[in-house]
């Protein structure tokens, strides 16, 4: 199958392309590259793309493409609490444009990257399945329900959307990201010997590795149109439910000497949520994740060392927010983010 998949030059699409294309799928990248150069470790051989901003594509952009992953967006909650409109822009009203564009195109199956933030302040000790109330308290989070109710408008006999909310991604990639829970929990463990919690520790998070994220993509790539049809899945295991106490515990272990550090300066944290997987699992006969917290914290601290993390690149290229401000203050981007030429 011909694939296009947005954001493949990020965190996540630089594990999932190369998933897809083991899978036997013919995968057509597009990114507007804005990260393509926060890589640790070797550089990742991409698949053949497009270098564009989503808010500009057309039609050729879609044309021939069997189905779309649309990973691309502004991507965590400071991010676009910073840029709402922006946020508002890219995440939502660019995403709907392509899902438009690749219906008129004849594109049959359109696999949407959302959140579990969506139940942000879902709270209590029940876990939140798909149907639960949606709760976002930040922009991202908004955007991504906004998309999922446009997408849903969209749906008809030819055109299948599929809204992955994700847990909270975890996991080596080689284009890094530091200011994801664990993978920041782990580095500043690593370079400061602390791991240190802001807030009080008490939130609950629901987490899952990108390698499993990718190998969920790729199942409801091929599965029945029955089983997926405009409906929403929550994406990540039930074992990965864990506190933000019980993560920093468990990067306390896989990095031998360090202390855990819970200041609480941040207070209580509104988003709180622990997650049932069960629908995807129903959906997908045999699909499981593979990949625990502790095994992520071990993975990280490896690659970390292996590949020479250093306190600079920790803070600077692999925080999106600080990649996207020092691209600014260069001029190298505009303040609609976009390159200048």
């Amino acid at each position: 199958m011909r694939v296009l998949l947005t954001g493949h030059q990020g965190y996540l699409g630089t594990v999932m392309a190369p998933v897809l294309a083991a899978a036997g799928h013919e995968v057509v990248g597009l990114d507007a590259g804005l990260f393509a150069d926060c890589v640790l470790g070797p550089t990742p051989a991409d698949p053949p793309g497009h270098r564009v901003d989503l808010r500009d594509i057309t039609a050729e952009h879609v044309a021939g493409v069997e189905a779309v992953i649309h990973l691309a967006a502004l991507s965590n909650d400071p991010l676009g609490s910073l840029a709402p409109d922006l946020t508002y822009d890219i995440n939502h009203h660019a995403s709907v444009r392509l899902a438009r564009l690749a219906r008129d195109a004849g594109v049959r199956r359109f696999l949407y990257a959302s959140t579990c933030s969506v139940y942000g302040a879902a709270g209590g000790d029940g876990l939140v399945g798909e149907d639960a109330p949606l709760r976002p308290v930040t922009p991202y989070a908004e955007s991504k329900v906004r998309v999922e109710d446009d997408l849903h408008a969209l749906a008809d006999g030819d055109f299948t959307p599929v809204f992955m909310r994700n847990a909270t991604a975890f996991g080596y990639s080689p284009r890094l990201r530091a200011d994801i829970v664990l993978n920041n929990l782990v580095g500043h463990a690593l370079l400061s010997g602390e791991v240190l919690v802001l807030s009080d520790g008490t939130p609950w998070r629901p987490l899952v590795h990108a390698a499993d994220i990718a190998r969920a993509f790729t199942a409801a790539l091929a599965a029945p149109r029955e089983a997926v049809h405009d409906r929403a899945f929550n994406i990540g295991s039930e074992i990965n439910n864990v506190t933000v106490a019980q993560i920093a515990e468990q990067v306390a272990e896989a990095v031998s000497g360090v202390k855990v550090v819970i200041t609480g300066e941040n207070g209580a944290d509104p988003r709180s949520y622990r997650v049932d997987f069960s629908r995807f699992r129903a959906a997908i006969p045999g699909f499981d994740c593979e990949w625990t917290v502790k095994q992520g914290a071990l993975e990280l601290a490896d690659a970390y060392q292996k590949f020479g993390l250093t306190s600079e690149a920790f803070e600077q290229r692999f925080t999106r927010l600080a990649v996207l401000r020092a691209a600014s203050e260069a001029g190298t981007v505009d303040d609609t983010l976009r390159w200048r030429p």
